[in-house]
């Protein structure tokens, strides 16, 4: 048996999540616009232990959302899985945050577009199919009227860009899943037990928060 604390705070929604053999069993979450994860974020992870009836001994690893996403709650939740690590001697497992936003969109076909709000009509996003398989790794990118115009395949995005892109993405193969605006930890569940059953693990002292920079940001790449 194996308990995986689940930490997701790279958006607005400060998310805690407790998993056992890769299915989640409670999540606590709250996404205020105030980004109160630096308040909440022990408070729930306390209350999720209590409420599980273990203790912080009975954990096997810890599993954070790298980014991107906001700097702050990037750090934030970074720091806090970091100190419980060392803490507890166990390792620490980091889960690509739109991988986690991408396994929201629950399609048969086409392709997936988790996309976090960077400034302006930027955006963080990457490319899944339907299988939640990688079509193309993250980048930051500058959304447009022509972002995406030559892929035939229906396109789903979800992420909290809905507003802002739905004013120039208007192809009628775009379809927006705006009840999906922010990743959860309680869907890092089954990534984080995978990364663990094969040891996948990183370095304790020497992790980062994956940023993508200002001078990384692109035009948009086509589909198709």
């Amino acid at each position: 048996m194996s308990y995986i604390l689940n930490i997701e705070t790279a958006t607005k929604n400060c998310s805690v999540a407790l998993a056992k053999d890769g299915q989640t069993i409670l999540c606590k979450e709250i996404a205020e616009e105030g980004y109160s994860h630096a308040e909440r974020l022990h408070v729930f992870i306390e209350e999720i232990i209590q409420e599980a009836g273990i203790c912080f001994q009975d954990i096997n690893a810890i599993a954070v959302s790298q980014g991107p996403g906001s700097y702050t709650g990037l750090r934030i939740g970074v720091s806090a899985a970091k100190g419980l690590c060392y803490a507890l001697n166990i390792p620490l497992i980091a889960v690509d945050t739109l991988q986690v936003l991408a396994l929201q969109a629950k399609v048969a076909e086409g392709l997936i577009v988790p996309m976090l709000d960077a400034r302006r009509m930027e955006v963080y996003s990457a490319i899944f199919n339907a299988k939640l398989e990688k079509q193309r790794d993250v980048q930051a990118e500058i959304i447009t009227e022509n972002s995406f115009e030559n892929s035939s395949e229906t396109i789903y995005f979800l992420g909290d860009c809905a507003e802002k892109c739905k004013a120039v993405l208007t192809q009628p193969n775009f379809v927006f899943l705006e009840e999906v605006k922010y990743p959860s930890a309680k869907e890092m569940s089954a990534l984080s037990f995978s990364k663990f059953q094969n040891s996948d693990f990183e370095d304790v002292a020497y992790f980062e928060p994956y940023y993508l920079k200002d001078f990384m940001i692109t035009t948009s790449k086509k589909v198709g």
